[in-house]
């Protein structure tokens, strides 16, 4: 199994944008799926974004749809998530995960998950 590390979290006030990467080691992420994942205390985690194989298949949720970009370099064995104008429901804890299909990885059937990052979003 591929280790996954998440970078790039912080707290932030609502309208600003930060970048998460998904980094993988020691292997490679080019054949799997990676999706994004957001959890906030005391409730249920939520699909945020998934990228197939060759980065042109692409996932949002309906919340995020227009705010976040997600993205992969597969030479640097990297998926990014773009967070821009962000809410403060945007708060939780944010982590990747990587799967065979962007069916599965909606679903939150992954095979891997990272630790992840806390993205805060307040005024």
């Amino acid at each position: 199994q591929l280790q996954l590390v998440v970078s790039g979290g912080g707290q932030v006030q609502p309208g600003d944008s930060l970048r998460l990467s998904c980094v993988a080691s020691p292997g490679s992420l080019s054949d799997y799926v990676v999706g994004w994942f957001r959890q906030a205390p005391g409730k249920e985690r939520e699909f945020v974004a998934a990228v197939d194989w060759s980065g042109a298949g692409q996932d949002y949720a309906d919340s995020v749809k227009g705010r976040f970009t997600i993205s992969r370099d597969n030479s640097r064995k990297t998926v990014y998530l773009r967070l821009n104008n962000l809410e403060t429901r945007d708060t939780g804890h944010y982590k990747c995960g990587l799967g065979v299909d962007l069916a599965n990885v909606k679903a939150g059937r992954c095979l891997s998950w990272a630790f992840g990052t806390q993205v805060t979003v307040s005024s």
